[in-house]
């Protein structure tokens, strides 16, 4: 075997076993039992038994919003109970008067990053008052960290139908740059769920992208929202690229309509990402995954108008998840796990990913015996790797690891 670059012997890995972790590049290529004679060109490090994660995934946040990193601004409630238009509204007074995106997102990216996020999938906003500047702002970004995390960007529009000039916006966003078609509420925000989806759709088709929507609307209407999504993502063979973030309604329903929309979901492979926000219902992730729909984690807003919680830290969301789903056993520990690791990286569409010969070297390592202690102790991460780089250690994020 060639001269590797760097070796991590007694790493603990989630199976149980203890090997040593060989690092070429980028990749893993060598897994050996304990520690391995070879040959080894940059560092050697004893891990003791420590765990070796393989890197977070953040499925769902939005870097370009937060106010992590600004001054901190009291929670402003909306004067009449929940209202997503009130709450925009809000989010734009304040980013009218905040620091700069590329402060804000980037206190944050290297947060998360130093808590073991190596990929994320952020929502930019689209809209006519902000034109494509939140995007050129978080693509100089995705540049500036991109040996450090891999971000990718969902063009959220809101008001495809209802605020014009906003499709042409998203449709210039996407040609930019944007990874993801993006939207909000087919019903209560954009006031007709058919026209909304058709015009995702083919925006979808046009660039040759996936769709990842925010969907709101409870009860009833958002089951019937959910199907047609279903319905629409096999008619446009889109199975596997389509996700409906929060979803709140299938934590709303008696379980046998939310079984049938989970039986349509199953079968378009349509997606369910959600944070188990606060004291509102949320979709019930083991009945969905029993019925063969991928559900997955994101830590949604971060610090900002919407809510004050969060810095980015996916085993805290992993244990919130666990949390509020009642999870106790093993096996739903590590579901909470999943949600955080394979289930996104699946859905992201990430190559390579995991802990095998082959895999990329993004790595997370803690003190813990196994992936359900990390989820219940979220202890320090000792280090964590990008592509075999170590780009955070003690919980402390590398200046020298980004291109600053």
């Amino acid at each position: 075997m060639p001269s590797l670059d760097l070796v991590l012997d007694n790493a603990r890995l989630p199976d149980g076993t203890v090997q040593a972790i060989g690092i070429s590049g980028s990749r893993i290529v060598m897994l050996a039992e304990g520690s391995a004679e070879v040959s080894v060109g940059r560092e050697r490090h004893d891990l003791g038994g420590a765990l070796v994660l393989p890197g977070f995934v953040d499925g769902h946040n939005h870097l370009d919003t937060t106010f992590f990193g600004d001054v901190w601004r009291p929670h402003q409630r909306c004067t009449a109970g929940f209202n997503v238009g009130e709450r925009l509204a809000i989010q734009k007074d304040w980013l009218a008067r905040g620091a700069s995106l590329a402060i804000r997102a980037g206190a944050l990216v290297e947060r998360a990053v130093s808590r073991g996020t190596t990929h994320m999938r952020t929502h930019v906003e689209i809209d006519t008052d902000f034109g494509l500047t939140h995007l050129e702002g978080i693509l100089a970004l995705r540049e500036k960290y991109r040996d450090v995390v891999s971000i990718q960007i969902v063009g959220l529009a809101r008001g495809l139908l209802v605020r014009p000039g906003t499709r042409e916006l998203l449709d210039e966003a996407l040609a930019q740059g944007a990874d993801v078609v993006g939207g909000l509420d087919s019903a209560s925000f954009e006031g007709d769920i058919e026209a909304h989806l058709a015009l995702v759709f083919a925006l979808a088709e046009r660039h040759g992208k996936g769709i990842d929507l925010h969907l709101h609307d409870g009860g009833q209407l958002g089951l019937h929202t959910l199907d047609r999504m279903a319905a629409r993502t096999r008619a446009a063979s889109l199975e596997g690229r389509v996700v409906a973030s929060h979803a709140y309604a299938l934590g709303e329903v008696p379980r046998d309509a939310m079984m049938r929309t989970a039986e349509n979901l199953a079968a378009a492979n349509v997606a369910i990402m959600t944070n188990a926000p606060g004291d509102h219902p949320f979709p019930p992730v083991l009945a969905l995954r029993d019925a063969g729909v991928t559900v997955f984690a994101g830590n949604d807003d971060i610090r900002d108008s919407w809510w004050p919680y969060g810095d980015g830290d996916m085993l805290e969301r992993a244990m919130m998840i666990g949390y509020r789903s009642g999870f106790n056993t093993d096996d739903e520990l590590a579901c909470a796990f999943d949600m955080i690791t394979q289930a996104p990286a699946n859905v992201l569409g990430i190559p390579d990913y995991g802990l095998t010969i082959g895999s990329l070297a993004d790595l997370v390592v803690v003190d813990a015996d196994h992936a359900q202690m990390a989820v219940v102790a979220r202890p320090v991460r000792r280090g964590v790797y990008k592509s075999g780089r170590l780009v955070a250690r003690g919980g402390v994020f590398l200046d020298h690891a980004a291109n600053l």
